[in-house]
C-alpha cells in the first residue's frame, strides 16, 4: 500500500481525520511561533553570528525550520528535550532504580517521562544561558533584565515545543517530536532550493553555465540517491528462524511456530551521528567563544573543521563507535536468549543458553558493521559535497534525511496500524 493511498483511506475514517487535522493544525502553531522574535534582540546581528557559527549553528537552524537564524523564541527548537531523553536512556541503562522504574510498566514509565521533562527545562536553560553569552554581541541593552528576559523566553519556548509535542503524540497520529523535527526540516526545502537556483545565477553570470548545471544535476542525483539508500537501510533486517517445540497437553498440541528475530541494520537510528556531533562541535563552539584570536594546531583544526579529512575521519569513527555502544545498550542478545528458553524457543543448530547469545550476538556484530559503516559514510559524504559544491549548510544533509526518512516511515507504521485496530474491531463486534 502507497503512502498517498494509506493517508486516503485514513481520511476516510472520522477519527483518524481528527487525529490528522489536529496533528496540522499544532503543527502550524509550531511554525508560527517560529516567527515570533525573542524581545532584546538584534535580528540582523543575531543572523550574522549564526552564520560565523559553523556547522553546529547551521544544524541547529535545519532542526528548527529556520528559527534560530531568525532570533525567534523557538529557536533552540527541541535539541534539549532530545539530549534529556538520551541521557535518561543512558541513566536507565547505569542506575538500578531507575532501570526497575521502567520495568514497572505504564507507571514507571510516566514517572521517567516526567524526570526526562525537568532534564528539559534544566538543559534548556543552561543552553539558553550558553547560548545569551555566545551571542552577546547581538543583544540590544545588556543587562540583568535583558539576561532574563532572553534566557527565560529561550527556555519556555523550549518548554512549550515540548508540551506540544506531547499533546501531538497523545490525541494526534504518530511522535509529535519527531513530526515537529521533520516540519522544521521540511521548512528549509525553499530555501535549499533557492540556493540551488543561486548557484544556477553565479554560472551563468561567470559564464560557466554548464558547470553549475553538473553541479546542480550532481547535488539532486546525490540527494535522491541519498533518500533511496536510507530507506533501504532503515527497513532492511537480518532475520534470525527460531523454532518453537511442541508441547502436549492432554489432547492438544500447543507450540510447534516456526518464527524470526528481526535485527535492523540500522538499530540505533540517527542518535550515533547526534553524539558524534554533539562532541566534535562543542569543542569548536568554545574556541569560537573564547579562543577566537588563538592560533595553534588544535584550534585550526576545530576552525577549520569542514574542510579538514582528519575532522572527517575522526568524525566517522566517533559515529562508528556510538553506533556499536547504543545497540549494545538497547539489544540484549542474553536476555533474548533466556527469554526464548524459557518460552520453549531455539535456533535450528544453535543449542539453547549460551550458545544461542553467543550467535545472536556474532550475527548483531556482523550486521552493526554494515549499518555503522553506511551512517559514516552517509554523515561524511554531504560535507565532502559541501566543499565540492560551495553550497554551505547543506539542508539535506545525513541527519536531516535519515530523520525525514524514519519520521515518515513511522508515522505511516502508525496510521497502518490504527487502521488494523478498527478493521479487527468492526469484525469483533
Amino acid at each position: 500500500m502507497g503512502m498517498l493511498e494509506i493517508l486516503r483511506n485514513a481520511w476516510k475514517i472520522p477519527d483518524l481525520k481528527r487525529k490528522l487535522i489536529f496533528t496540522v493544525c499544532l503543527l502550524l502553531v509550531y511554525r508560527v511561533g517560529a516567527h515570533i522574535p525573542v524581545p532584546g534582540l538584534n535580528p540582523a546581528e543575531f543572523q550574522r553570528l549564526v552564520e560565523q557559527g559553523g556547522q553546529l549553528f547551521g544544524f541547529f537552524d535545519i532542526v528548527s525550520g529556520g528559527a534560530f537564524k531568525l532570533a525567534t523564541i523557538f529557536a533552540m527548537s527541541i535539541t534539549p528535550y532530545i539530549n534529556s531523553s538520551i541521557i535518561m536512556q543512558l541513566l536507565t541503562v547505569a542506575i538500578p532504580k531507575l532501570e526497575q522504574l521502567a520495568k514497572e510498566g505504564e507507571e514507571g514509565r510516566k514517572i521517567i517521562a516526567q524526570y526526562t521533562r525537568y532534564g528539559t527545562v534544566l538543559l534548556a536553560f543552561i543552553q539558553a544561558v550558553g547560548l545569551y553569552f555566545g551571542i552577546k554581541g547581538a543583544v540590544v541593552n545588556t543587562g540583568v533584565l535583558s539576561f532574563i528576559t532572553i534566557t527565560f523566553t529561550f527556555t519556555a519556548g523550549t518548554a512549550f515545543l515540548m508540551w506540544l509535542g506531547e499533546q501531538i503524540t497523545e490525541h494526534g497520529i504518530g511522535n509529535g517530536i519527531s513530526l515537529m523535527i521533520f516540519a522544521g526540516i521540511v521548512s528549509n526545502g525553499p530555501s535549499g532550493f533557492a540556493a540551488l537556483v543561486n548557484i544556477g545565477k553565479v554560472g551563468m553570470t561567470e559564464g560557466n553555465f554548464l558547470i553549475a548545471l553538473v553541479k546542480i544535476i550532481a547535488i539532486i542525483v546525490v540527494f535522491l540517491a541519498m533518500i533511496a539508500a536510507v530507506v533501504w537501510v532503515t527497513q532492511a533486517e537480518r532475520r534470525i528462524p527460531v523454532q518453537y517445540a511442541k508441547r502436549v497437553v492432554g489432547r492438544k498440541v500447543y507450540g510447534g511456530q516456526s518464527t524470526h528475530i528481526p535485527i535492523k541494520v540500522n538499530m540505533a537510528g540517527v542518535i550515533p551521528i547526534i553524539f558524534a556531533m554533539s562532541i566534535m562541535m562543542f569543542p569548536s563552539q568554545i574556541i569560537s567563544f573564547f579562543f577566537a584570536d588563538a592560533n595553534n594546531w588544535f584550534v585550526n583544526f576545530f576552525r577549520n573543521s569542514t574542510g579538514s579529512a582528519w575532522y572527517a575521519i575522526v568524525y566517522s569513527i566517533l559515529i562508528m563507535f556510538f553506533t556499536f555502544f547504543y545497540t549494545m545498550i538497547v539489544f540484549n542478545p542474553i536476555e533474548l536468549a533466556n527469554n526464548m528458553k524459557k518460552n520453549g524457543g531455539f535456533i535450528p543448530g544453535i543449542r539453547p543458553g549460551k550458545p544461542t547469545s553467543d550467535y545472536i550476538a556474532r550475527v548483531l556484530n556482523r550486521v552493526t558493521w554494515f549499518g555503522a559503516l553506511f551512517l559514516a559514510v552517509v554523515t561524511v559524504l554531504p560535507i565532502i559535497l559541501q566543499n565540492v559544491s560551495g553550497l554551505a549548510n547543506v539542508w539535506f544533509g545525513s541527519t536531516s534525511v535519515l530523520i525525514l526518512v524514519g519520521v515518515a516511515l513511522d508515522t505511516i507504521k502508525q496510521m497502518e496500524s490504527q487502521m488494523l485496530m478498527r478493521h479487527y474491531k468492526g469484525f469483533l463486534e
